[in-house]
Order: C-alpha cells, then sequence, then structure tokens
C-alpha cells in the first residue's frame, strides 16, 4: 500500500486514473459492524484445535478505516439514516434525514446515478426493504420514521431495481394500500419464498419480500444464510440480464446492528456469519467477474461492544458457538413453559448452573420491562419477555466475559473493506462521504 501512495505522489496522478474501472458495483454494509465486531469474529471461528487463528475474509480484505460522524447540527454519534445517506450521497445530514440535507433538500445517490447511466440496480437486506439504510440509497425523506411514506415513494417515484430482496409485508401489503398488487401490475414478478429464488424469471424485475418486518434471526430463519442466498440470487439475475453497462448493487446485513442495540453476542455473531458467507461467495464472484468492484464497511458502531470485560483477561465464545437458537427464541419458550434444568440445556444447548437457572426462574416471577435490552424487531413482546430477554443476555454476557458500554450508536471510526477492480480507491483514512464521492468518481459515462 505504502509503495503504491508513494507512485502515486511520484508521477502526480490520482488513484481515480490508475484504478481498474469497474463495470459492476457492490457496495455492502454492515450496519452496526464496528472494529470490535470483525475481531469477535476472529475468535468466534477460530479452530482451537490449531495453534494458529485462522484468518477471515474481513482480515483478508481490510484495506482502510472510515468516520462516521453526522452533520454538526446531529453531533458526534450518528444514526443509520445519516450514516446511509452520507455513504449513499456523499453528504452530511442530521439524524433520522433519508438522502436530504439538513435543509431537507433530495441530494442524488449513487443508485440513481448508476440507474442514471443504464446500470442494473439491486438491493439486497435482512431488515424491511424500506428501512433506513435501503431508503437511504432508494428514496428521499426527512424522516426514517415516515415508514408507509418510503414505501410508498418507491412506487410513486419509479420502480429503481431490477431485483429487490429483504422484509416489509407490514409496509408494502396495507389496509389502505396494496403496494405488491400495484407492482405487480406494472410487471414486477413478486415472491414471498426463498425457494423461489432458485426459478426466477430473467425477463422481469424482481420483488421479493420474506417476512412482516425485516427477517427472522439468522439463528431462527429456515435458512440460516439468507443473506448470502438472496446475494446470490440477486447477482445472478443482474448477471443474467447482458446488461453492457453493468450493475450497482446494494447489501446490508441489517441485523448485526439489532444484535448490539440489544447486546446479544450470541445473534451478533450469528449475523456476522451470514455477512461472511456472503463475502466468500462475492470473492469467489470477483474472480469469475474481474470487472466487479465490492465495497464493504458500516455506517457506525453499536453498543461499545467489547471483547472482555470487568478487568478480566479472557473471553470465551465457545458458548456462543454452541448456540443454535436466538436470544428472542429462548425467551418465548422460558415464557411459555415451567422452566426445568432439561428445559433450559434444550435451549442454550449447555448447561447452566443453579444460580443463573434461580435467575430465569425469579426474573419469570417478578419481571421489570427495560426496552434498553428489547431485541424484538416488532417491539411486540410482554414485560416478562422482555425481563427474560435481558436476564438471558447478562448470563451469556457473564459467561463470555463479553463487555458492552451502550445499547445505542457510539462514535468509533469503522473498518473499510474492499476487492476487486479498484479496491485501491479505498485504502487508507476516509470519511463516510468519501466513499460516496469515490463511487461517484467510478460512475461516469
Amino acid at each position: 500500500m505504502k509503495k503504491l501512495f508513494s507512485a502515486l505522489l511520484l508521477c502526480g496522478c490520482s488513484l481515480t486514473a490508475i484504478a481498474a474501472q469497474p463495470k459492476n458495483i457492490i457496495m455492502i454494509i454492515g450496519d452496526g459492524m464496528g472494529p470490535a465486531y470483525t475481531t469477535a469474529y476472529r475468535y468466534f471461528k477460530d479452530d482451537q484445535k490449531t495453534e494458529k487463528i485462522e484468518e477471515t475474509i474481513f482480515d483478508r480484505t481490510l484495506v482502510g478505516m472510515s468516520s462516521t460522524y453526522p452533520a454538526r447540527i446531529s453531533g458526534y454519534v450518528t444514526d443509520s439514516a445519516a450514516g446511509a445517506t452520507a455513504l449513499a450521497t456523499g453528504h452530511k445530514t442530521y439524524n433520522g434525514a433519508i438522502a436530504v440535507t439538513v435543509n431537507k433538500k433530495p441530494v442524488e445517490t449513487v443508485l440513481e446515478r448508476a440507474k442514471k447511466l443504464g446500470k442494473s440496480i439491486g438491493v439486497v437486506v435482512t431488515s424491511q426493504v424500506n428501512h433506513a439504510t435501503p431508503a437511504g440509497y432508494l428514496a428521499h425523506n426527512e424522516s426514517r420514521q415516515n415508514y408507509n411514506e418510503i414505501a410508498d415513494s418507491y412506487i410513486d417515484n419509479g420502480w429503481k431495481t431490477d431485483i429487490l430482496l429483504g422484509g416489509g409485508w407490514k409496509y408494502f401489503i396495507r389496509d389502505d394500500r396494496n403496494l405488491v398488487k400495484e407492482i405487480q401490475k406494472q410487471g414486477v414478478y413478486y415472491v414471498d419464498d426463498y425457494r423461489q429464488l432458485a426459478t426466477l424469471p430473467t425477463d422481469k424485475p424482481i420483488f421479493g419480500l420474506f417476512a412482516d418486518i425485516g427477517l427472522p434471526w439468522a439463528l431462527d430463519d429456515k435458512n440460516s444464510n439468507r443473506l448470502s442466498t438472496m446475494t446470490q440470487a440477486a447477482t445472478q439475475h443482474l448477471i443474467k440480464q447482458n446488461n453492457p453497462n453493468g450493475f450497482f448493487m446494494l447489501i446490508e446485513g441489517s441485523q448485526i446492528d439489532w444484535g448490539g442495540h440489544g447486546n446479544d453476542i450470541v445473534d451478533t455473531m450469528a449475523e456476522m456469519n451470514d455477512l461472511a458467507k456472503t463475502l466468500e461467495y462475492l470473492e469467489g464472484f470477483v474472480k469469475q467477474h474481474p470487472d466487479t468492484l465490492v465495497i464493504v464497511t458500516a455506517d457506525h458502531s453499536t453498543g461499545g461492544l467489547t471483547i472482555a470485560a470487568n478487568g478480566k483477561y479472557e473471553w470465551n465464545p465457545e458458548l456462543i458457538r454452541a448456540m443454535t437458537k436466538s436470544i428472542n427464541t429462548i425467551a418465548k419458550q422460558l415464557y411459555t413453559k415451567k422452566i426445568t434444568k432439561k428445559l433450559v440445556k434444550t435451549l442454550f444447548n449447555f448447561e447452566l448452573n443453579a444460580t443463573e437457572i434461580n435467575q430465569l426462574i425469579e426474573t419469570k416471577k417478578h419481571p421489570h420491562k427495560n426496552n434498553d435490552h428489547n431485541i424484538y424487531a416488532d417491539n411486540k413482546t410482554t414485560a416478562v419477555e422482555q425481563a427474560l430477554l435481558k436476564t438471558i443476555i447478562n448470563i451469556i454476557n457473564v459467561r463470555t466475559n463479553t463487555g458492552w458500554t451502550s445499547s445505542g450508536h457510539t462514535a468509533v471510526d469503522v473498518p473499510v473493506f474492499a476487492f476487486g477492480a479498484s479496491k485501491e480507491l479505498f485504502y487508507g483514512f476516509q470519511d463516510d462521504t468519501d466513499i460516496a464521492k469515490k463511487i461517484f468518481s467510478l460512475l461516469k459515462k
């Protein structure tokens, strides 16, 4: 990397000038994925039978870091809407804004520029498709909370994607308006089951919704690698368009952030694993299509994750590896059934001690609501379930010695990864707005 920058300084040329121009651009956001997340994932995936700790896809594709602060009016800590706006448009804005400036004026996104240049467009997320990040590329709205307005705009302002996959029945199939039926009348092919992704028509745009809001947690979904599955279907669909202008694609591992908000290391690592599987697939895709650029970063970090806590020099991910059910599912089962040693072992996939089991029993008897640890996407839980969630999370965090400083976002810089054509553009430190500006520089006629 140092040799590359030295050569640039000597010749006075720019990175854009020497970089291979990509035909296809894939932008990937691990929502909330700060530097501790990728480090934790390395240890989570470590083969303890070997002396060496194996590198991950994140280790071998790391190229730089990015700052994430929003517009001055919102201070130093961004939310996902302002973060998406920065990454999509190159403009800082206030927290909550969807691709508008601080003066609430719409600004062009890299996806919209790619569309104007005749590229095919794909979007794949594990949240609802009108959530902050995808909306930051596809829509313009003064508030991320205007979910129905944002969903409506996908239809009313012209369908922008050749394939759009994620969750969101709640927003697209409503009593006041059925957007799915409307878009089907415009010739868009609708699917609502992962199995349909294997037989998509190549001559129609695709719209896939697979959940009421966000997709089920990776540990609960019938397809634990659903982001990878959707990405494979989307890239193959886009390639089959045989578009001489190539394609632009946005991918988001949305629920990494949700796990961070809940201080839930179990679901966070499962979501990280789904994202890693997606990147591993794309490594192979780039080898087959070397005119493709893949950029990966986060919009911010969530939860203030620390790999060790309480002054103890240890982190114990083996219990995380053992778990096969989400914290949500465990809480629901404990809520509806009598808490016994046998049930607990079945749900956790390892034994809890008598003190921990008693904590669960006492929590169920004397719940106390704590919204900070409510990681259900729809927030429809009882006080008992919410209390059980907190207790389960605390047990896991103590057992693994995982630390958290917040249930919200933090202002730390986030890693940047890149591979494929023009990856050199993203070497070193940059602001999140610079990432958008560099992509814009590649989107020229």
